[in-house]
């Protein structure tokens, strides 16, 4: 361990995405370089509290390992532990776990209001017994589907409501217009859907990024929706510049989302439930360590790589079974 943490320290980048994943009685705590591509640590704890996470952030900064930048999804756990042992680093929040929050919020204005349609299509009249005549079906005809096949026809398609427009295939963008005329009140939760969109495409400074916050806030038709003043509170003063701290950095070097720690926890959750259920830390130390260990033995700086792996590649190296020189942290 001493020799991959001096290879660690030796190729360290300066930011660091910090995460926890929950396994059983236990709580493997793994911090990774996504710059360099390059697991850095790990703990192995017994409950995921603050003290834990206090220890094992001081036991990395003690090792020499003193990051600029540190990515953190939305927990409560980082912020007072990070603002006591790195009071100099800046703290990114994962834009992805916020944008994940704000369209749930969206889905719920949206699921909302298509129950309030399917309650007006129950409450109609029974239908009378016999066969319709012509002049009662032409006229049905024109009116449209009923308001229950309408609301039916929205919930099966209701991701369209936060899907990127550019992302929309040629029938989902006439489904989508088919939707909004079906129930005209979601055009205005779409409309806060591409107004978050464009507030995270890439704004080229903090100034402008404050412009596109303060126009989405100060909509009044966005704070009457209770669902989405809501959303908004996920851009509060408080949170915004962490959501946002990634821009104060070079362009080549900004991470705003903690995805390089994530995917390396989902492996070592899937491996874990291939094989069995942790029952001692012993059992899940001697697991981790090797796959690791695979993972520096045969890691190359990112300048000498001239295409990356695969993600199939990547499976199988935190399996053990990583080619000499293709091996990634996840």
């Amino acid at each position: 361990m001493a020799a991959h943490r001096r290879a660690v320290l030796e190729h360290f980048s300066g930011t660091l995405c910090v995460d926890e994943l929950h396994l059983g009685r236990f709580t493997p705590l793994l911090a990774t370089d996504p710059l360099a591509d390059l697991p850095g640590a790990f703990a192995v704890v017994d409950k995921n509290d603050h003290g834990h996470m206090r220890r094992f952030l001081k036991n990395l900064k003690t090792w020499g390992l003193d990051p600029a930048v540190v990515v953190t999804d939305g927990s409560n756990l980082y912020p007072a532990v990070l603002a006591e042992l790195g009071p100099d680093a800046a703290h990114q929040l994962c834009a992805f776990h916020v944008l994940k929050e704000i369209n749930k919020l969206i889905l719920d204005a949206a699921r909302r209001l298509r129950t309030a349609m399917t309650r007006r299509g129950r409450a109609g009249r029974k239908r009378k017994r016999g066969r319709k005549t012509k002049r009662v079906q032409a006229a049905a005809a024109r009116r449209g589907p009923p308001l229950k096949e309408r609301a039916h026809f929205i919930f099966k398609r209701r991701h369209l409501i936060v899907k990127r427009r550019e992302g929309l295939t040629g029938a989902e963008r006439g489904d989508l217009a088919r939707m909004l005329g079906y129930l005209p009140e979601l055009a205005g939760r779409r409309r806060f859907a591409d107004r978050v969109y464009w507030l995270f495409d890439a704004p080229k400074d903090f100034h402008q990024a404050g412009c596109r916050r303060s126009a989405i806030v100060r909509d009044p038709a966005f704070r009457a929706v209770p669902e989405l003043d809501k959303a908004l509170e996920q851009l509060d003063d408080e949170r915004f510049p962490k959501l946002m701290a990634y821009l104060k950095g070079p362009a080549r070097r900004r991470v705003r989302t903690n995805n390089h720690v994530e995917r390396a926890n989902r492996m070592i959750r899937l491996l874990e439930k291939v094989r069995y259920k942790w029952r001692r830390r012993r059992a899940l130390v001697r697991f981790v360590v090797p796959r690791l260990d695979e993972v520096w033995s045969h890691w190359t700086p990112r300048r000498a790589k001239q295409v990356g792996p695969s993600r199939s590649v990547r499976h199988r190296e935190l399996r053990g079974h990583a080619p000499q020189g293709s091996a990634r942290a996840a």
